[in-house]
């Protein structure tokens, strides 16, 4: 597979994260019109009725600042995994989900534990992660992206600042990294120039012979011969003493 052909944009690249950014405001806009609550709908650790905040958290938000927190992060982290990683996308979201919502739900403290930040965390540890690991150029410059652009989130993965899940983060990044190892991924094949290819021999090298020991050009003469038939052979040779 040829690496225009692997990496190819289509229409699921943009309508993907677009209609997650529009989901999560959706739901805040529900909660603002009805006058209620869906906190309750998100992961509360070690409890039966918790579980069902693995699916619902991502969706749910605490307040209007949380909410654009996580807006352009996802959207971008989302459009980068189906850009980059289109075959495996849909997988990737749905465990990633599943089980960082599931690692909340085991190491989380008791309180509700909401947002989409935890698969922000599960996107950013993935991509950064399975780039490293690939050693395929292209994706190992969207990992250095990665970190250049998100490199801070690295912090809330401790607890470094109330009121935030860094449960949900290091769920999140500890899924990421997992996914990273178990998913495989199809790397394009690298074009390689005969220079490039081990039995390389200079000597058959068309273009290196219009240059001599010391990389200078050698000037070549233009010469024609007739092939009869009034068939013209027009070709350029090195001219030697016995031709000037």
């Amino acid at each position: 597979m040829s690496d225009s052909g692997h990496f190819k944009f289509s229409k699921t690249n943009v309508i993907v994260p677009l209609m997650g950014m529009i989901l999560i405001w959706l739901v805040y806009w529900v909660e603002l019109q009805m006058g209620i609550n869906l906190n309750e709908y998100g992961i509360m650790p070690r409890t039966l009725s918790g579980l069902k905040g693995v699916l619902f958290s991502p969706i749910i938000h605490g307040s209007l600042e949380h909410l654009y927190n996580n807006t352009i992060p996802l959207g971008i982290l989302l459009m980068a995994l189906f850009y980059f990683y289109r075959d495996l996308a849909w997988r990737m979201l749905l465990y990633g989900v599943l089980l960082s919502g599931f690692l909340t739900w085991c190491i989380g403290r008791t309180s509700y534990h909401i947002g989409a930040s935890g698969l922000i965390y599960v996107l950013a540890s993935f991509i950064f992660f399975k780039g490293v690991f690939s050693a395929y150029f292209r994706l190992i410059a969207l990992s250095l992206i990665v970190v250049f652009i998100y490199g801070s989130l690295l912090w809330y993965i401790f607890p470094v600042k109330e009121g935030i899940s860094w449960e949900g983060h290091l769920a999140g990044f500890i899924t990421g990294l997992l996914l990273a190892v178990i998913f495989k991924v199809k790397i394009p094949v690298q074009h390689k120039y005969d220079w490039e290819s081990e039995d390389y021999n200079e000597d058959d090298d068309n273009f290196l012979k219009h240059f001599d020991e010391n990389g200078n050009f050698i000037e070549y003469m233009e010469k024609e011969e007739s092939l009869g038939d009034d068939t013209i052979v027009q070709y350029h040779f090195n001219p030697s003493k016995k031709d000037e």
